[in-house]
């Protein structure tokens, strides 16, 4: 990741104090980076209707999606992925994940990324996260469950907290805040030299804040071989959710980006889903 690459290189310059800011997690595509092929959800799920779906946001920002739908489901999915995540090359692996539980699928470019345009920030992300929610749930009433991995976990447990009537909540490789992330990534040979400044915007950021005041049912999902989240953040975030209907489960052999594809993951999603 970036982020620890540039820890390193500061603690070895030795850098007295590193600002930790919006941009140290957020990279969004620049203005020359070539478009991706489009992926064609209907081929890769003929099971399913594909609309594809667009937000326009009062600032100007458009956000665009993918909304796939089966007459049998009782649940929709809304996923937001991690930090790099783009439909157009990401989807052919998660979407048939996802889907693999029967239910309705939604997911968005964040806005800055792949289909979708706009400059991103903590809390324009955070209001996109609850426009694509609204936007689902008017489709489908009461019943829309967030999922998010990584960087998305803080937008799906954003979400839930704003919006109790989300039908349930997964957490994927998922951490506390930037100040303890950061704590549990800087090796111990830097740390009497190297100081950490953390900005105001992303020290607010906190999701067992977030979890304390969801009472839904809630899976969290984490790597056993997560080199970039520790697993006492994520049994943390656990610890926090406010509500008994909760689930923790470590993936066996996997890494940060490797949960959802893990072999014992699906039938613990699956099983969670089916049961909202």
């Amino acid at each position: 990741m970036r982020f620890l690459a540039l820890l390193l290189a500061a603690g070895l310059a030795g850098c007295g104090t590193m600002q930790i800011e919006e941009k140290s997690f957020i990279h969004p595509d620049g203005k020359d980076v070539p478009a991706l092929a489009r992926v064609d959800a209907a081929a890769l799920l003929p099971a399913y209707t594909v609309t594809e779906e667009t937000l326009l946001t009062p600032d100007g920002a458009t956000l665009r999606g993918l909304r796939l739908t089966r007459p049998d489901a009782a649940t929709t999915l809304l996923y937001f992925g991690g930090n790099a995540f783009h439909i157009d090359q990401h989807a052919r692996d998660v979407l048939p994940l996802l889907a693999a539980c029967g239910s309705n699928v939604a997911v968005f470019d964040y806005r800055g990324y792949g289909r979708s345009s706009g400059m991103p920030t903590v809390a324009n992300m955070q209001a996109d996260a609850l426009r694509m929610f609204d936007h689902v749930n008017a489709r489908h009433p009461g019943q829309v469950a967030v999922h998010g991995q990584s960087l998305g976990s803080f937008m799906a447990a954003y979400v839930a907290s704003q919006r109790p009537v989300a039908r349930g909540m997964v957490l994927e490789a998922t951490a506390t805040n930037v100040k303890e992330w950061t704590d549990a990534n800087v090796p111990w040979y830097l740390k009497p030299f190297l100081g950490v400044a953390i900005a105001p915007s992303l020290s607010g950021v906190d999701n067992q804040a977030a979890v304390s005041a969801w009472h839904g049912p809630s899976l969290v999902l984490s790597g056993e071989n997560d080199k970039l989240i520790p697993l006492a953040l994520s049994r943390k975030v656990y610890d926090a959710i406010a509500g008994e209907n909760k689930q923790w489960h470590v993936a066996n052999g996997a890494s940060h980006n490797g949960i959802l594809g893990n072999p014992d993951v699906g039938p613990v999603l699956c099983g969670f889903v089916r049961k909202l």
